[in-house]
């Protein structure tokens, strides 16, 4: 007959690679691309149908070998009920030989086409159960099925109760059915028996079949269907256990070897498997339907009919679907009588619904599928859950029963024989979902309520691979490593109405809630239905059920508002994983003795198959050693799990997970400031770390950047409580504290290993140096393990965090000893001598603060190494402080020792402005250096100038280095900017000024000789005297330090007069001294105003304490320098009267001296009244001198005057 082809709808190979992922169609199947997803119509009715062969075992088609008339069909043909590809099952099926449809056959497909489950697809099943559903109305014959939901696709597979019954009086699966059908639904109903006429139409029906099997080699034996199948099986299990992404979403080799899978009828034993979408229903429906081809015919499907028994619109619908189903286009009858045939007749499929006598509307069978679709869909809501449709012979009553539920009410929940099916294919529908690269966050609300259900269905003791792998895959579902703001982004997870499905939350309790489904029911109705159809005539009525649940709902993924609930939760689901681990391992004493054939595996068997370096597993050892981690070479389990079992491989992964857990949980703590808390959970993180090290025999480069991150991290939680020593008895309670999850967690932990190889690190220890110390090791270790490997290379950030952690803790360090050396120092009186624990400090604190500039440089952070230069200047400074104190008050000497001290100083602090380079790359902290620079040679220069170092160098020299320190001084200071420290910078440079110009004052005074060098100091010091005044004029919280600069140079202008000769010249300096004692009266007003405040302050109550304290109030300095000022000005007065009078009666008269000298006189006798007055108060006396000086004043401008500064 020639290579024939079969339906046109088969897909070509590379969609049914695409689409389904499995089996390719067999040889001579080709593709008719004119017929494929063909819409048909019929009688003027549009039904939408199309069908694509997903997998087909079917050989190629052949024509069907047409019967002579008269060929008498009771007479069995040579090859009858030999196995035939060409019929498939079929031949033996129609004579009741095999068996019915198995109870499982929806899951063989599910298992099959894992991809279409759950999302695609809304129905999977048997042809023949398809047909049955949508005769519902048109049938008085009973129905009995089972539904599972799994997403939102239902699976509905026949259920036979009769033969159920018959297999539980040998098994005792069944038994709680059994009682619950004769109690509740039909006692007396029996199966009827088949009569002999029953038998005699399937007699001839399969000899009809094997006849019309071309002739040639029918009777020949061909492979038989299951032979043929196993290529497509075996192709199907090495796609889901050659999975590559995590070990535990590989399927488990109890799943998929699973002895009892294929007596449980596990397998896809259909001829087709065939995508069939009738108008808005998607269903993989399975077919054994032969169909055959050639010449004129491409596909027909061949039916036998009695010529005396009309077609009735049951056979006509059977005939019409069979057709859509399989998309063959056309059918051809064979008519007998008695057995013996007639003729034959071709029909369209689209004429099917018109044939005489069967005469049916297609759009009603659309609205039964539609309806029946919607029941369901709305009423089997529990995934998991084994639901019962039925409908009794005869009866107009479809009845839903949840069977999970009523098997529940018995002893034993897991007698339901539908639990491990349905619960292997929520697994494997999740772990598929999960496995898909291109998935993303929408679907995991899908993949969770999977899993949930899965978990649920199974027994803990039977299955602990599938719970702990399910577990493992619900913590994996909660990203623990996601940026902060994740908690903003979660809430797309629950947009994916058009992509997922679900129950409601699983806490919801699996009561049967009668009517609570849409249906309500009469007090008569059966109270143990979820829902009742109450009338098939009903089924016919458009949308009549319409689904109150969509038809996909949205799966609401939980969105968990903080860190801490989303870490919990994964933590509650890692230790459901361990427990299921936990009980699979056998007691050592039930291990099964060593195999003396079987090698033992050493562990350095694998080193050429590992991921990492070869010398990773060592360097690793040899640190853990160091840390305390192993014990006595102890690098197993202790246990007794057998390395590269499920349980080896699970338990590590969940352990893992549960140490990145309770990292983040600290992390979040740390971040509340809840350090006690922190440290709880970090030591949580390094004991599961520490259990994966002992268990672990191939270490990865991942795990080792792990531990390092949780070293950093437990640093980082000792040094803040260190710091934060204050609050320690609340720290110490939150520390204590622990959930009983996480010792639930610690106890599965410690079957491994002893979890002390950090201990070290997580004790809370009250000591604040031993805090300290601990976090430096903690980094210290962090960074050791950078340096295995490429780690340190391959993750940039993290060693730059690290290194910047060390310096920065040993600069906590070194300032931690500096000021113990400095407080040491205070306490030190009657010693001279430095004592050796300081110089211990010393040391300690300088080797700390080396290897943080170190640290800092290593990675470039020069502003840091500035900082750290700086305290180590600081550090020379105290130094410095501690030998000022060696030698007697009285004969106080400037040492060399302190010399030296004070330049190291100064060689940091210049090295730490290098380090910066420019103000730019840090201001705050340039400016801070620059401060501190100046600090040091003023306080230098100062002890140089107060305790002269005479009897080691000459006074000359001593004013020279002072001279050089003061001016370097100035320049670090720095008085223009503005900045908080500007008035302490302009009163450091004017307290410079004005010590310089004492200086220069006073050598002129001791300087004998050389006129020159006396000329340069006269200069000098009035130069510095001015730029003193004008500096201490700028601040307004130092009076005191003004108008004593102010009196040094009026004494500075008296020592000039004493040099003179001339009246002229000494009326000069007079007037000119006189004039600085005038411009004093801002120092007054000044002091008046503080004296003022000071008055009225104890009259407002408390803040008088306050107004002591502040320094521009030192009342004993103030009447001191009042005294010296008033006895100055009495003075001065009153030589510039005298010189004015002798003037007077030499020259002729002058009006303008005359003013001066009355107004002079004046002064003088109000002041020397009032300096009588012994009982004047200080601000009294104050006054005075302001009106005073106000007078000189208006009589020097009066008259004129233009006297010289």
């Amino acid at each position: 007959m020639g290579d024939l082809k079969e339906a046109g709808a088969e897909a070509p190979p590379a969609v049914a690679a695409a689409r389904g992922g499995l089996s390719l169609l067999s040889q001579g199947e080709s593709e008719e691309p004119s017929a494929q997803g063909s819409a048909l119509f019929l009688g003027g009715n549009e039904v939408k149908s199309r069908a694509v062969v997903k997998y087909s075992s079917a050989p190629p088609r052949t024509a069907f070998a047409r019967l002579e008339e008269k060929t008498d069909l009771k007479l069995p043909p040579a090859n009858w009920l030999r196995e035939s590809a060409k019929l498939g099952p079929a031949g033996t099926t129609i004579l009741g030989n095999s068996k019915k449809s198995k109870p499982f056959s929806s899951f063989g497909m599910a298992y099959d086409f894992i991809d279409s489950v759950g999302n695609d697809v809304d129905v999977v099943s048997d042809s023949e159960n398809i047909k049955k559903l949508l005769k519902i109305p048109y049938s008085k014959s009973h129905v009995s099925m089972a539904v599972h939901r799994i997403g939102r696709t239902l699976l509905l597979d026949e259920l036979d109760i009769q033969e159920l019954f018959m297999r539980s009086s040998q098994t005792g699966d069944w038994t709680w059915l059994k009682e619950f059908y004769q109690r509740l639904i039909d006692q007396k109903w029996q199966r009827k028996k088949k009569s002999k006429e029953h038998w005699y139409q399937k007699a001839i029906l399969s000899k009809f079949l094997y006849y019309s099997i071309n002739g040639d080699g029918a009777a020949q034996p061909v492979p038989s269907a299951a032979e043929q199948q196993e290529p497509s099986s075996s192709h199907q299990t090495s796609g889901s256990e050659g999975a590559s992404w995590p070990a535990p979403f590989e399927m488990p080799s109890s799943v998929s070897e699973d002895p009892s899978a294929s007596s449980q009828g596990l397998k896809n034993d259909f001829v087709r498997n065939i995508l069939w979408t009738f108008e808005d229903i998607h269903m993989l429906v399975g077919s054994n339907m032969p169909i055959f081809g050639g010449g004129r015919y491409p596909a027909v499907s061949l039916r036998l009919r009695d010529n005396n028994k009309p077609i009735n619109v049951l056979t006509g619908i059977d005939y019409w679907l069979d057709n859509l189903i399989c998309n063959v286009p056309e059918l051809v009858m064979c008519f007998h009588v008695n057995g013996i045939v007639q003729k034959y007749e071709m029909i369209k499929t689209e004429e099917i619904p018109n044939l005489e006598n069967s005469n049916f509307s297609t759009k009603v069978i659309k609205d039964i599928a539609q309806n029946i679709l919607s029941f369901l869909k709305s009423n089997c809501t529990k995934e998991g859950h084994t639901y019962w449709l039925f409908k009794a012979s005869g009866s107009d009553i479809v009845k839903l029963y949840d069977l999970t539920t009523l098997c529940e009410e018995t002893e034993d929940k897991y007698q339901n024989p539908f639990t491990m099916p349905v619960a292997i294919l929520l697994y494997k529908v999740a772990c598929n979902m999960m496995m898909k690269k291109n998935q993303n966050k929408k679907h995991y609300g899908t993949i969770r309520t999977l899993l949930l259900n899965c978990v649920k269905l199974l027994d803990k003791s039977r299955h602990p691979q599938i719970i702990a792998s399910a577990n493992y895959m619900l913590s994996e579902l909660f990203q623990l490593d996601e940026p902060k703001k994740e908690e903003s982004s979660e809430s797309p997870l629950n947009e994916n109405s058009d992509e997922s499905y679900s129950e409601e939350e699983e806490e919801m309790p699996d009561s049967d809630e009668n009517g609570s489904y849409g249906t309500s029911s009469d007090p008569s109705d059966d109270n143990k239905a979820v829902a009742i159809i109450k009338s098939v005539g009903e089924l016919s009525v458009p949308e009549k059920y319409k689904s109150i649940h969509q038809i996909r709902p949205s799966c609401a993924f939980p969105v968990c508002h903080d860190t801490e609930e989303r870490c919990r939760l994964v933590l509650s689901y890692v230790l459901e994983g361990l427990k299921s681990v936990d009980s699979s391992i056998k007691k050592e004493s039930d291990l099964p003795a060593a195999d003396p054939s079987t090698p033992i595996p050493l562990k350095y068997e694998d080193e050429s198959t590992r991921g990492g370096p070869e010398g990773l597993e060592k360097q690793m050892a040899l640190f853990l050693d160091k840390m305390g981690s192993l014990q006595k070479g102890n690098y197993s389990s202790q246990s007794g799990m057998i390395p590269g079992s499920w349980q080896h491989k699970m338990k590590l992964q969940l352990i893992l997970k549960s140490s990145k857990a309770y990292y983040v949980l600290s992390d979040a703590a740390m971040s509340l400031q809840k350090y006690g808390r922190a440290l709880r959970y970090i030591k949580l993180a390094l004991q599961s770390h520490d259990t994966y090290c002992c268990l672990c025999t191939n270490m990865l480069s991942e795990v080792l950047l792990f531990l390092s991150q949780y070293l950093t991290l437990c640093g980082d939680i000792q040094l803040m409580l260190a710091q934060n020593a204050n609050n320690r008895a609340a720290h110490l309670e939150e520390f204590n504290y622990q959930t009983k999850e996480d010792q639930e967690i610690l106890h599965s932990l410690h079957r491994e290993s002893s979890c002390q190889g950090f201990a070290w690190a997580t004790d809370l220890s009250t000591d604040l140096e031993s805090q300290l110390s601990v976090s430096c090791k903690c980094y210290e270790a962090a960074n050791e393990i950078l340096q295995f490997s490429d780690l340190k290379s391959q993750n940039p950030e993290h060693y730059v965090q690290v290194m910047k952690r060390m310096g920065n803790i040993r600069n906590e360090i070194g300032v931690f000893y500096m000021n113990q050396a400095a407080a040491l120092q205070s306490e030190r009186v009657v010693s001279k001598s430095v004592s050796a624990a300081e110089q211990q400090l010393w040391k300690k604190s300088f080797s700390c603060f080396e290897k943080g500039i170190h640290n800092f440089e290593s990675i470039e952070d020069a502003t840091n190494a500035a900082l750290l230069l700086c305290n180590t200047g600081r550090l020379m400074r105290i130094c410095a402080q501690a030998h000022c104190g060696a030698s007697d008050e009285f004969k106080r000497e400037f040492s060399p020792e302190e010399g030296l001290y004070y330049n190291k100083a100064v060689d940091y602090y210049l090295k730490a402005l290098r380090s910066l380079g420019t103000r730019d790359i840090h201001p705050a902290v340039w400016d801070s250096v620059n401060w501190e620079l100046s600090t040091t040679y003023f306080t230098m220069a100062t002890l140089q100038q107060d305790y002269a170092p005479l009897s080691r160098k000459a006074q000359e020299q001593i004013e020279k280095e002072v001279s050089e320190a003061m001016m370097k001084s100035l320049k670090y200071c720095d008085v223009d900017s503005v900045s908080a420290r500007q008035p302490l910078c302009q009163y450091r440079a004017a307290t410079i000024h004005h010590r310089l110009a004492s200086m220069y004052h006073s050598c002129l005074r001791n300087q004998v000789g050389d006129e020159h060098l006396r000329k340069q100091h006269r200069v000098l010091a009035d130069l510095h005297y001015s730029k003193a005044v004008t500096l201490f004029q700028l601040l307004k919280d130092a009076p005191c330090e003004l108008l004593r600069v102010q009196l040094e140079r009026v004494a500075f202008a008296e020592f000039q007069m004493t040099s003179q000769n001339s009246n002229v010249g000494k009326l000069k300096t007079l007037s000119g001294a006189l004039d600085i004692m005038v411009r004093t009266e801002h120092s007054f007003q000044l002091i008046r105003k503080d004296l003022v405040e000071e008055f009225d302050q104890p009259k407002s109550g408390e803040s008088a304490p306050a107004a002591d304290s502040s320094p521009s109030l030192n009342q004993e300095e103030v009447i001191k320098l009042l005294s010296i000022f008033e006895s100055r000005l009495l003075f001065l007065l009153l030589q510039s009267i005298k010189l004015l009078s002798s003037t007077k009666k030499k020259t002729s008269s002058n009006i303008e001296e005359d003013a001066v000298l009355k107004t002079n006189k004046q002064v003088y006798s109000q002041l020397l009244r009032a300096t009588a007055n012994k009982n004047a108060t200080l601000l009294e006396r104050t006054e005075v001198i302001i009106h005073l000086l106000g007078q000189l004043a208006r009589g020097d401008s009066g008259a004129g005057s233009s006297a010289v500064q």
